[in-house]
């Protein structure tokens, strides 16, 4: 079995100092074999937030696996939004932005899907599918397949579709013919849990859709919160932790396990 800690939208910036040690502590304790960040280290990809999102970095237990988002690339440097666009996220954070971690019993693929010209909105290009395709490709069928992204695949209630990660129906195609099993997004400061064949209706395809919530104060209509994930072929346990601000805590909400069978991945009974 495999502990995932899976954080999104830390916007430091915009981040109350006091929410950062008892995260820390909590992930700690957690002892988790993978911390995957979808995304938004920074409010406006200054240095001074990129230089406090490195020290809440390497105060993470390891390994680490980051995927830029789009309030990563400068807003109002023009010049180095369109000419270096994620040359301080690599500076300070990762200098790979599609990293790969791989341990025996899961495959986690980052994929960035930030760009200069969206202004908020990400999308992936047949490249980036195609690559992960052919990493993905021949990983034996126990083997959990996950995809890390900043902008979702799957939206809560009430979400318009231009929220998606743009060109999500073709990477969601390809990537189906090769078993993935799990996404893992951030971007809309909302937690969710989705299945792929609701939206994407693919035969014998369903992965699950996991998004995680923010950690900063742009909070929208939930706490702070991140998700752990407890992966275990095939099962997949996902756990919130929200903050509660009486306690100074991050609280565990009630687990809910999803297991692979002949339908792809259903919640269990």
């Amino acid at each position: 079995m495999r502990t995932i800690v899976h954080l999104s939208d830390l916007h430091f910036g915009r981040l109350d100092p006091r929410v950062v040690p008892p995260i820390i502590a909590a992930i700690h304790e957690l002892e988790p074999d993978l911390v995957a960040i979808s995304g938004d280290f920074t409010q406006r990809a200054r240095i001074r937030q990129f230089e406090e999102a490195r020290r809440f970095l390497d105060a993470l237990p390891r390994p680490h696996l980051v995927v830029p988002g789009n309030h990563d690339i400068p807003f109002y440097d023009i010049g180095r939004r369109f000419l270096t666009p994620l040359g301080r996220y690599r500076r300070f954070i990762d200098g790979d932005v599609e990293p790969v971690f791989e341990d025996g019993e899961m495959v986690v693929l980052g994929l960035n899907s930030a760009r200069s010209l969206s202004f908020g909105r990400g999308r992936l290009s047949q490249a980036q599918v195609g690559r992960a395709v052919e990493r993905l490709r021949g990983v034996p069928p126990n083997v959990t397949k996950i995809v890390v992204t900043h902008h979702p695949f799957d939206l809560p209630d009430h979400y318009a579709e231009e929220h998606l990660v743009g060109r999500a129906k073709m990477a969601m195609a390809q990537l189906a013919a090769v078993g993935a099993d799990l996404f893992l997004a951030g971007h809309l400061h909302v937690s969710h849990i989705g299945r792929t064949a609701e939206r994407y209706k693919i035969a014998g395809h369903s992965a699950l859709v996991v998004q995680a919530g923010t950690i900063s104060t742009r909070e929208r209509g939930e706490p702070n919160s991140f998700n752990v994930l407890w992966v275990d072929w095939p099962r997949i346990a996902v756990m919130r932790r929200t903050w509660d601000r009486a306690r100074e805590a991050y609280a565990a909400s009630p687990v809910r396990t999803f297991r692979h069978g002949e339908q792809g991945w259903i919640e269990a009974s």
